[in-house]
Protein backbone atom coordinates (compact mmCIF):
# COMPACT_ATOMS: atom_id res chain seq x y z
CA UNK A 1 0.00 0.00 0.00
CA UNK A 2 3.00 2.53 0.74
CA UNK A 3 4.19 2.05 -2.84
CA UNK A 4 0.56 2.34 -4.54
CA UNK A 5 0.66 5.66 -2.11
CA UNK A 6 3.55 6.69 -3.40
CA UNK A 7 2.58 6.01 -7.11
CA UNK A 8 -0.74 7.38 -6.79
CA UNK A 9 0.87 11.05 -5.65
CA UNK A 10 3.68 10.77 -8.43
CA UNK A 11 1.12 10.71 -10.86
CA UNK A 12 -1.31 13.12 -9.19
CA UNK A 13 1.56 15.88 -9.59
CA UNK A 14 2.23 14.53 -12.98
CA UNK A 15 -1.30 15.83 -13.96
CA UNK A 16 -0.11 18.58 -16.55
CA UNK A 17 -2.52 21.17 -15.62
CA UNK A 18 -1.32 24.39 -17.77
CA UNK A 19 -0.22 21.93 -20.78
CA UNK A 20 -4.27 20.37 -20.92
CA UNK A 21 -5.68 23.35 -20.46
CA UNK A 22 -3.62 24.99 -22.81
CA UNK A 23 -4.26 23.04 -26.10
CA UNK A 24 -7.69 21.84 -24.92
CA UNK A 25 -9.42 25.32 -24.43
CA UNK A 26 -7.22 27.97 -25.79
CA UNK A 27 -5.23 25.28 -28.64
CA UNK A 28 -2.40 26.83 -27.38
CA UNK A 29 0.67 24.82 -26.40
CA UNK A 30 2.00 27.20 -23.31
CA UNK A 31 5.16 25.62 -23.36
CA UNK A 32 5.87 27.63 -27.18
CA UNK A 33 5.39 30.79 -25.70
CA UNK A 34 6.48 33.30 -22.66
CA UNK A 35 8.65 31.48 -20.16
CA UNK A 36 8.85 28.13 -21.80
CA UNK A 37 7.34 26.49 -18.97
CA UNK A 38 4.14 24.87 -18.07
CA UNK A 39 3.63 26.10 -14.73
CA UNK A 40 1.03 28.48 -13.41
CA UNK A 41 3.20 31.52 -14.00
CA UNK A 42 3.44 31.21 -17.67
CA UNK A 43 0.12 30.23 -17.95
CA UNK A 44 -1.25 33.44 -16.38
CA UNK A 45 1.05 35.38 -18.72
CA UNK A 46 0.31 33.20 -22.07
CA UNK A 47 -3.38 32.88 -21.32
CA UNK A 48 -4.52 34.78 -19.38
CA UNK A 49 -6.20 35.42 -15.88
CA UNK A 50 -8.96 32.63 -16.36
CA UNK A 51 -6.98 29.94 -17.45
CA UNK A 52 -4.26 30.89 -14.89
CA UNK A 53 -6.86 30.62 -12.01
CA UNK A 54 -8.13 27.86 -13.17
CA UNK A 55 -4.30 26.14 -13.47
CA UNK A 56 -3.39 27.55 -10.22
CA UNK A 57 -6.41 25.71 -7.98
CA UNK A 58 -5.16 22.45 -9.99
CA UNK A 59 -2.06 22.52 -9.43
CA UNK A 60 -2.92 22.98 -5.59
CA UNK A 61 -5.35 20.19 -5.45
CA UNK A 62 -2.54 17.87 -6.77
CA UNK A 63 -0.62 18.56 -3.90
CA UNK A 64 -3.03 18.62 -1.11
CA UNK A 65 -4.99 15.32 -3.07
CA UNK A 66 -1.60 13.83 -2.59
CA UNK A 67 -0.75 14.88 1.14
CA UNK A 68 -4.38 13.15 2.42
CA UNK A 69 -3.66 10.10 0.35
CA UNK A 70 -2.04 8.72 3.48
CA UNK A 71 -5.14 9.42 5.47
CA UNK A 72 -7.91 8.45 2.70
CA UNK A 73 -6.29 5.08 2.02
CA UNK A 74 -5.56 4.39 5.81
CA UNK A 75 -1.83 3.77 5.10
CA UNK A 76 0.98 4.55 7.53
CA UNK A 77 3.25 7.18 5.68
CA UNK A 78 3.76 10.35 6.56
CA UNK A 79 1.38 12.95 4.78
CA UNK A 80 4.15 15.52 4.04
CA UNK A 81 5.83 12.59 2.07
CA UNK A 82 3.55 11.91 -0.34
CA UNK A 83 3.23 15.57 -0.84
CA UNK A 84 6.63 15.77 -1.85
CA UNK A 85 6.52 13.06 -4.43
CA UNK A 86 3.70 15.07 -5.66
CA UNK A 87 5.76 17.93 -6.49
CA UNK A 88 8.12 15.94 -8.14
CA UNK A 89 5.75 14.50 -10.07
CA UNK A 90 4.51 18.38 -11.00
CA UNK A 91 8.21 19.26 -12.33
CA UNK A 92 9.17 15.73 -13.71
CA UNK A 93 5.86 14.92 -14.95
CA UNK A 94 5.21 11.48 -16.80
CA UNK A 95 2.53 12.91 -18.69
CA UNK A 96 5.14 15.82 -20.62
CA UNK A 97 7.70 14.45 -21.40
CA UNK A 98 9.54 14.73 -17.44
CA UNK A 99 9.46 18.71 -18.17
CA UNK A 100 7.04 20.41 -15.91
CA UNK A 101 6.90 23.22 -13.39
CA UNK A 102 8.92 24.90 -10.85
CA UNK A 103 6.49 23.00 -8.17
CA UNK A 104 5.26 26.54 -6.44
CA UNK A 105 1.56 26.05 -6.52
CA UNK A 106 1.72 22.51 -5.68
CA UNK A 107 3.99 22.75 -2.73
CA UNK A 108 1.43 25.64 -1.38
CA UNK A 109 -1.32 22.61 -1.85
CA UNK A 110 0.94 20.29 0.64
CA UNK A 111 0.94 22.68 3.13
CA UNK A 112 -2.64 23.62 2.54
CA UNK A 113 -3.43 20.27 3.34
CA UNK A 114 -0.68 19.39 5.86
CA UNK A 115 -1.21 22.73 8.15
CA UNK A 116 -3.40 25.31 6.80
CA UNK A 117 -2.39 28.25 9.49
CA UNK A 118 1.30 27.65 8.09
CA UNK A 119 -0.07 27.96 4.69
CA UNK A 120 -1.87 30.98 5.49
CA UNK A 121 1.18 32.57 6.88
CA UNK A 122 3.03 31.73 3.90
CA UNK A 123 0.54 32.78 1.29
CA UNK A 124 0.93 36.20 2.72
CA UNK A 125 4.21 36.42 3.36
CA UNK A 126 4.26 35.85 -0.55
CA UNK A 127 1.48 38.52 -1.26
CA UNK A 128 3.75 41.08 0.65
CA UNK A 129 6.66 40.13 -1.25
CA UNK A 130 4.49 40.48 -4.97
CA UNK A 131 3.10 44.19 -3.68
CA UNK A 132 6.34 44.99 -3.37
CA UNK A 133 8.70 43.15 -5.77
CA UNK A 134 6.01 42.89 -8.40
CA UNK A 135 8.00 39.43 -9.11
CA UNK A 136 6.35 35.86 -8.53
CA UNK A 137 9.56 34.59 -8.83
CA UNK A 138 11.30 36.75 -6.25
CA UNK A 139 8.19 36.82 -4.27
CA UNK A 140 8.10 32.98 -4.25
CA UNK A 141 11.91 32.44 -3.20
CA UNK A 142 11.44 35.03 -0.20
CA UNK A 143 7.67 33.21 1.02
CA UNK A 144 9.94 30.11 0.84
CA UNK A 145 12.75 31.56 2.72
CA UNK A 146 10.27 32.84 5.10
CA UNK A 147 8.08 29.60 5.63
CA UNK A 148 11.43 28.31 6.52
CA UNK A 149 11.89 30.93 9.39
CA UNK A 150 7.85 30.44 10.11
CA UNK A 151 8.26 26.79 10.49
CA UNK A 152 10.20 26.38 13.58
CA UNK A 153 7.42 28.35 15.74
CA UNK A 154 5.32 25.02 14.51
CA UNK A 155 7.68 22.84 16.40
CA UNK A 156 6.95 20.17 13.80
CA UNK A 157 10.33 18.80 12.45
CA UNK A 158 9.07 17.06 9.58
CA UNK A 159 7.24 20.06 8.57
CA UNK A 160 10.26 21.88 8.99
CA UNK A 161 12.40 19.41 6.92
CA UNK A 162 10.07 19.31 3.89
CA UNK A 163 9.38 22.74 3.69
CA UNK A 164 13.63 23.13 4.07
CA UNK A 165 13.64 21.01 1.42
CA UNK A 166 10.85 22.10 -0.84
CA UNK A 167 13.03 25.78 -0.41
CA UNK A 168 15.85 24.14 -1.95
CA UNK A 169 14.03 22.56 -4.36
CA UNK A 170 12.07 25.68 -5.57
CA UNK A 171 15.29 27.74 -5.75
CA UNK A 172 17.26 25.57 -8.04
CA UNK A 173 14.29 25.37 -10.46
CA UNK A 174 14.05 28.91 -10.17
CA UNK A 175 17.67 29.14 -11.22
CA UNK A 176 17.30 31.27 -14.91
CA UNK A 177 14.53 33.22 -12.98
CA UNK A 178 17.65 34.67 -10.41
CA UNK A 179 19.77 35.14 -13.28
CA UNK A 180 17.10 37.19 -14.88
CA UNK A 181 16.55 39.25 -11.37
CA UNK A 182 20.41 39.82 -11.26
CA UNK A 183 20.56 41.55 -14.48
CA UNK A 184 17.39 43.16 -13.66
CA UNK A 185 15.28 41.35 -16.96
CA UNK A 186 12.69 39.34 -15.23
CA UNK A 187 9.17 39.80 -15.64
CA UNK A 188 6.92 42.00 -13.48
CA UNK A 189 3.28 40.79 -12.44
CA UNK A 190 2.07 38.94 -15.93
CA UNK A 191 -1.12 38.99 -14.44
CA UNK A 192 -3.40 40.40 -17.05
CA UNK A 193 -1.04 40.54 -20.16
CA UNK A 194 -2.58 40.09 -22.85
CA UNK A 195 -1.47 36.55 -24.63
CA UNK A 196 0.96 35.55 -27.34
CA UNK A 197 -1.87 33.43 -28.71
CA UNK A 198 -4.33 35.91 -28.50
CA UNK A 199 -6.25 35.17 -25.77
CA UNK A 200 -6.51 37.53 -22.46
Amino acid sequence: MTAIVIILAYLLGSIPSGIWIGKYFYHTDIRKYGSGNSGTTNTFRVLGKKAGIIVLIMDMLKGSAATLLPLWLGVAIHPLLAGMVAALGHTYPVFAGFKGGKAVATSAGILLAYNPLFFAEAIVAFLIYLYFSRMVSLSSILACFTAVFLSFFFKDWPLTVVTILLTVFIIYRHRSNIYRIKNGTESKVPFGYKSKSGNK
